[in-house]
């Protein structure tokens, strides 16, 4: 039996169940799992809490549209949260605490008895102190429960014809920001709107616009370096990027690689 087949397993005889759905692989597959083993049982909740891109909600409709899963979108405003706002390095824990409250709240006015989010093996391997606040939470991560890391969520989810099996990770656009300064809608928009810049000037999948200050630096993919030997639309993504509100533009050489940023700004 393969791992698919025990994700899929996992959810038989749990009632109902909750799928907390970000747009990304990893919960498109468990979200996969849980419909294909107890269908409209299954539901899938994607939070819009405002520092969630366009792009990561739109691909969550897609997801579930494919799957054919219930899909409830949940609005709420984290930046009128001080915990999250101040951005310190448990700014994660702030956000992921709160999100963990609104799933219980939308699981019980429905009656569903199990939550569960799509954290794989890899993930604990990295500082994700929201993994621990939606633990406390009581959210389940059946992914890491059947072994599955990264490389296989991506197999299985192409094997399982989900158009978002090669889909780059993402976070939410505060995690542009470093730690210690502070998250506002101003930086948000700009952020957002800088990394659409890049995607489309240079076709970059894997795209990171970092607010550092005044300052831009831009962090695409590592297989995706040879872009940036295109001097003429570098050159043309400095101009948008100062268009938009940047002072300054550096594009990092090195390429993308997560929490880079973890640094605190004193």
């Amino acid at each position: 039996m393969s791992k698919l087949d025990l994700l899929i397993r996992w959810f038989d005889g749990r009632g109902s169940v909750m799928v907390a759905l970000s747009g990304g692989v990893d919960s498109a597959l468990v979200a996969y799992a849980a419909y294909k083993s107890i269908g409209v049982m299954a539901t899938a909740v994607t939070a819009d809490y405002k520092t969630l891109a366009q792009d990561e909600l739109n691909s969550a409709r897609m997801i579930c549209s494919e799957i054919g899963i219930p899909h409830i979108i949940t609005e709420y405003n984290e930046l009128e949260n001080p915990d999250f706002v101040k951005n310190d390095k448990t700014r994660c824990f702030h956000c992921r605490t709160q999100l963990a409250s609104h799933l219980v709240e939308i699981a019980s006015s429905k009656g569903i008895s199990t939550i569960v989010d799509g954290t794989n093996l890899d993930d604990l391997g990295e500082y994700r102190p929201g993994i621990a606040a939606l633990r406390e939470g009581g959210v389940l991560s059946p992914l890491v429960e059947v072994g599955l890391a990264k490389a296989e969520v991506r197999n299985f989810a192409r094997e399982a014809g989900l158009s978002v099996y090669d889909r780059p990770s993402n976070s939410c656009l505060a995690s542009r920001i470093p730690w210690g300064q502070q998250v506002t809608a101003e930086k948000l928009v700009m952020i957002e709107k800088g990394e659409n810049i890049v995607k489309h000037l240079l076709g970059a999948r894997q795209v990171r616009v970092r607010y550092l200050g005044n300052e831009a630096r831009v962090e695409i993919g590592r297989n995706e370096l040879h872009l940036l030997s295109d001097k003429p639309r570098i050159s043309l993504v400095r101009e948008r990027l100062m268009q938009i509100g940047f002072e300054q533009v550096s594009i990092d050489e090195e390429g993308y690689r997560p929490g880079k940023l973890n640094v605190i700004v004193d």
